[in-house]
């Protein structure tokens, strides 16, 4: 398969792009990003690109499948505004121009709690993001909701302190469904969902994640 990965700066996105690469699956990648990777490889295409000019790429979108871990914090984009403009924003523009030029297949990692109902900004934001991925119709459509994410030296405050409270909790025997997952488990999960044949019905969450990361390749 030829691979379309937007979101390869982040802890997810490196660990799925280096777990791409090893992948005979995938003969070849195609990485837009804001900024240059540090990494090289036969078949490694890297685009740098400006999301909010998709006449300047939208050409280049072209593939079996798209994988989407794009986001930011309200801390790093300055605003909520400018954090919509990247998390739904830029991800919907993106994936209705992949699914314009024929990608059939989407697997996109969402939040645990998302919810176009929900209280909070960050949650609603992704609901309303999954809603509206769906009805571009993708054939092949995954929807990841992972719980609080290990990520490799995590500069994210809050997230970092959620980690060792859930860490807590889990050895005292609660809220196992909610264990921290590591990014590198995530990436085997969105690897293995973008082979498989059957169409997800509903979002991957928990421990439904784990089980998909371990399939074996195939």
């Amino acid at each position: 398969m030829d691979a379309v990965v937007i979101g390869a700066t982040g802890s997810t996105g490196k660990d799925l792009v280096e777990q791409l690469m090893k992948d005979d699956t995938f003969k070849r990648v195609d990485v837009f990003v804001r900024r240059s990777l540090d990494i090289q490889h036969d078949k490694l295409m890297v685009h740098v690109i400006d999301f909010g000019r998709p006449d300047e790429w939208c050409d280049l979108v072209k593939g079996d499948v798209l994988f989407s871990c794009l986001g930011t914090t309200i801390k790093a984009a300055g605003s909520k505004e400018a954090q919509w403009k990247v998390d739904y924003g830029y991800q919907y523009e993106f994936a209705r121009t992949a699914k314009e030029n024929g990608v059939e297949r989407y697997v996109l990692v969402s939040a645990e709690f998302a919810s176009p109902k929900a209280l909070s900004f960050y949650s609603k934001m992704k609901g309303k993001l999954e809603v509206a991925v769906k009805e571009l119709g993708f054939p092949r459509l995954t929807i990841i909701k992972p719980p609080i994410l290990m990520r490799k030296e995590s500069d994210r405050t809050l997230e970092v302190w959620g980690l060792k409270a859930i860490q807590f909790m889990n050895k005292a025997g609660l809220f196992r469904s909610h264990e921290p997952l590591p990014t590198e488990v995530l990436a085997k999960a969105m690897i293995n969902s973008a082979k498989q044949t059957e169409v997800d019905s509903e979002p991957l969450t928990g421990n439904a994640i784990r089980d998909r990361a371990s399939w074996i390749s195939f």
